[in-house]
């Protein structure tokens, strides 16, 4: 796990970070606030990975670092994956292999709207047009379905898509 994860690092240190910390949200409940948090509002941008959303949201909550999000203002989120799809109000369990033991499918609410990702990636064959039809006809806000050369920037409330490949927009 520490060997694929310093590979998904390594480019983002090669576009000019000064320096990237890794933050163990599961280690988090182990680790007098005090130490943590401060260090977290001081950080320019969190980069938060894939994996499974429901997962990544619930330890995102048990940790405390949910409720130390609202006072981030100058903060970037950086979601790649799970980590854009728990920046929605709720997720999928239909995306999610995990089932959270109170049996919430709540994300954090940063945006209004759900994320459909790796739309046609030819790897993850669950993750077709069809597929995304299917999850947008669940949805009770707007769904963004992406793939893996789109990105969604929300700067100030005003949400834009950065494409050089597929995305759909359901309302």
């Amino acid at each position: 796990m520490a060997h694929r994860l310093r590979q998904a690092m390594t480019p983002v240190c090669e576009i000019g970070w000064k320096s990237v910390g890794l933050l163990e949200l599961t280690a988090l409940l182990s680790i007098d606030a005090a130490q943590w948090i401060p260090i977290v509002r001081e950080t320019d941008a969190l980069l938060v990975g894939g994996g499974d959303p429901l997962y990544l949201a619930h330890w995102l909550r048990q940790s405390g670092v949910a409720d130390v999000l609202p006072s981030l203002h100058d903060t970037v989120w950086v979601g790649v994956s799970a980590g854009s799809l728990v920046a929605a109000p709720h997720l999928s369990q239909d995306l999610s292999d995990w089932q959270s033991p109170t049996g919430s499918v709540d994300a954090l609410g940063l945006v209004d709207f759900g994320i459909f990702p790796h739309l046609d990636n030819p790897n993850m064959p669950e993750f077709g047009l069809a597929d995304a039809e299917r999850w947008a006809a669940a949805l009770e806000m707007p769904g963004y379905a992406i793939d893996d050369e789109t990105a969604i920037t929300v700067i100030d409330g005003k949400v834009d898509v950065v494409s050089e490949g597929h995305w759909e927009l359901f309302d």
